[in-house]
């Protein structure tokens, strides 16, 4: 039988492996390719879920964000403050998500290592530690790391169909 946090690792190297191939080939035209205006595009749909993913672990890790510790944040070279995730952005700032698939990869590979790391430092009873007291009820440790495969999920599900568009 599995323990949880073998359940949850398997959900993270699932996404992990997903990136990568979803990513896979892609040139930088298809990966900013919208099938209709304001659409969201392969390219920051993955990046996206790979910043949500670095910023929610990292925060319950205690820990600084691989986007700023292993310089990617540099390294993609984005038009947006050096901690955005995403979150609420227009259909301009979709559209500025201009990338390559080595990157996205390189970047997605790192997360799911520091997530995996961060997982294997965990015990089942850690699970139950409050991370945000800011909701009712407060979110355990748990939860959160479900609520980011779920979120991350559904965005990888998303770029995976516009590849078959493609």
């Amino acid at each position: 039988m599995s323990s949880a946090i073998e359940v949850l690792s398997g959900q993270y190297e699932t996404i992990g492996e997903g990136v990568a191939a979803v990513v896979e080939g892609l040139t930088p035209e298809q990966l900013a390719h919208h099938v209709a205006p304001g659409a969201n595009t392969i390219g920051w749909l993955v990046w996206h879920l790979l910043r949500v993913q670095d910023d929610h672990v990292s925060d319950v890790a205690d820990r600084e964000q691989v986007w700023t510790s292993g310089g990617w944040v540099d390294r993609f070279g984005l038009p947006f403050e050096r901690d955005a995730t995403g979150y609420g952005q227009s259909a301009a700032e979709v559209d500025a998500v201009r990338t390559e698939a080595g990157l996205l990869a390189g970047y997605g590979a790192e997360v799911l290592a520091a997530t995996q790391s961060f997982l294997a430092g965990l015990s089942e009873p850690d699970l139950d530690r409050i991370v945000d007291e800011s909701w009712d009820p407060p979110v355990s440790l748990g939860v959160r790391l479900q609520s980011v495969i779920g979120d991350d999920l559904k965005h990888l599900g998303q770029a995976e169909l516009l590849r078959g568009l493609l």
